[in-house]
């Protein structure tokens, strides 16, 4: 297995992170018996770094993880979970969710614990209930080893977090569509210039890079000399970066398992030829071509007077047309942008009043475009997926 080192504690972790969001299910919970065999393999062949949150799973994951990492397996690992902050009301609301989650995952301590999802909104609700007097106490408890935050907001913002606070490491979206969008490579420089270890979510995604592959990529892959598969590929241009820390994978299938592990433990840093990234960057403008708003997460449009979170709305209606699933894109928008985990910063709210306009450097029609999005990934089934939505949260969070 290849490890990458940790630069603020030293700790070495294995490349390739397992994600603990996507488990096998069997009538709709998760199949434990064929999951814990999943995750025992993958820690037994050198895989250190587990990943998961109190809502994955309808609230099972972390409960789940507890009983799987017994045996001595817990002790094999660096466990990784994450604050629902959208929930939290109150400085004391922190603590509980710590020590119910230290609980369900029968630990005394969490390895690397997060803020989880931060944009603008829960960002500023999280320094108003003390969230660094949080982690000083917890941390001086050793209920919390290194603190970090998982981040789904604009570039601006993301800077600012990572210089509010001596963070050990944070956690984003990255893959080689997604360069431009949320922190973007520009947030991955900055913040292992700061010395942060960077945790990489959805690689692949939402395993789109790897399934429904577009026929001009596949053919692009195939012509190349040495031949992989459309997640080689995709893994791989991560590990290219000699800045990323940990990619996590949410695996479920032992086939898929065996194969990251194979690619991790030949894609070094910089290890791919300028042919190979030649490829990948014809493969992207291939994807490009799907895209249906030329917006690169600039974030020179916001904040919006209405409180749309307009490069967010842009991402997830171009994911919607891009060959991702619309249901996973439609949850998705419901979750972070309809109110189910904080704040609502949806399309509909525009109000025509322009501003955004005179801001885009791309020359984008925003309110037009927005008005598109309240149909598609916006639209009534999305509405209809909000209460299957809200089901994965805490019942103190369905208010």
């Amino acid at each position: 297995m290849q490890y990458r080192t940790v630069t603020k504690n030293g700790d070495e972790l294995s490349a390739l992170g397992f994600g603990a969001m996507r488990l096998p299910t069997k009538r709709g919970r998760i199949d434990e018996e064929k999951a814990t065999k999943q995750i025992r393999y993958a820690i037994d062949n050198g895989i250190n770094y587990i990943d998961t949150a109190f809502t994955y799973h309808n609230n099972e994951s972390e409960s789940f993880l507890g009983r799987a990492l017994q045996e001595g397996y817990r002790e094999k690992i660096k466990l990784a979970t994450k604050l629902p902050v959208w929930a939290v009301k109150s400085r004391e609301d922190m603590d509980k969710y710590l020590n119910i989650q230290l609980e369900k995952l029968q630990t005394d301590h969490i390895d690397y614990y997060m803020l989880h999802g931060l944009n603008s909104a829960t960002w500023e609700k999280s320094k108003k209930y003390g969230v660094f007097d949080f982690f000083s106490k917890a941390k001086k408890q050793g209920k919390i080893i290194n603190a970090g935050f998982s981040f789904h907001g604009d570039r601006k913002t993301f800077i600012e977090i990572v210089d509010s606070y001596d963070w050990e490491f944070c956690q984003i979206q990255y893959n080689y569509i997604d360069e431009d969008v949320q922190a973007g490579k520009e947030g991955l420089l900055y913040a292992a210039s700061k010395d942060l270890a960077v945790m990489i979510m959805e690689p692949l995604r939402g395993g789109n890079l790897a399934d429904k592959v577009p026929g001009e990529v596949t053919r692009l892959y195939s012509e190349a000399e040495t031949k992989r598969t459309p997640a080689d590929w995709a893994f791989r241009w991560i590990w290219n970066h000699p800045e990323v820390t940990v990619v996590l994978s949410g695996m479920n299938d032992e086939r898929h398992i065996e194969e990251n592990i194979r690619t991790c433990n030949s894609a070094f840093p910089n290890s791919m030829t300028e042919k190979e990234l030649a490829i990948i960057d014809k493969a992207k403008e291939t994807y490009k071509k799907l895209l249906k708003v030329p917006c690169t997460g600039c974030s020179y449009c916001m904040p919006c007077p209405f409180g749309v979170n307009i490069p967010m709305c842009f991402e997830y209606y171009n994911q919607y047309y891009s060959g991702s699933s619309k249901f996973m894109t439609r949850g998705m928008y419901a979750c972070h942008l309809m109110g189910v985990m904080g704040e609502t910063a949806n399309a509909s709210l525009c109000r025509n009043c322009g501003k955004c306009l005179k801001a885009c450097p791309q020359h984008i029609a925003i309110p037009d475009e927005l008005k598109k999005a309240t149909k598609t990934p916006e639209g009534w089934r999305t509405k209809l997926i909000m209460p299957l939505a809200k089901r994965h949260l805490p019942t103190d969070m369905k208010e």
